[in-house]
């Protein structure tokens, strides 16, 4: 696996218009523990005032901190759930659901989610 990591690390180093992030052993629930627990000791040890903490204080204590959240979240295998991935990330991304299982989604079932993304009315929790 690390092998197929470091060659996708390679094959990608020229782009710079996309992230790619390996969630291997990843929970977003205790992704959000973690950032609560960071936020409380750096209160408790004077670091910050509680009541400065927002919604950009919270974002920095993420895995993810300093990249945008995401814009799409593409759920292989037909299933309907999100299954405890970027919680907090994935508030305002479009959703697209495929039946197609993950080692044989390819570059024509991610066109088809682009295209479908692509007519969405992005409202970001507005009307």
């Amino acid at each position: 696996m690390l092998a197929k990591i470091e060659e996708t690390e390679k094959d990608t180093s020229d782009y710079h218009d996309l992230t790619l992030n390996i969630a291997l052993s990843y929970g977003a629930r205790q992704e959000i523990l973690n950032a609560a627990k960071i936020l409380a000791e750096d209160a408790k040890s004077g670091k910050i005032d509680p009541k400065d903490i927002d919604e950009k204080m919270f974002s920095c204590k993420l895995y993810t901190a300093g990249q945008p959240d995401p814009d799409l979240l593409i759920r292989t295998s037909g299933e309907m759930r999100i299954s405890n991935f970027l919680l907090w990330q994935i508030s305002y991304a479009e959703l697209y659901v495929t039946e197609t299982l993950w080692p044989d989604f390819g570059e024509k079932d991610l066109n088809k989610a682009i295209e479908e993304y692509n007519k969405r009315d992005r409202r970001f929790g507005g009307r």
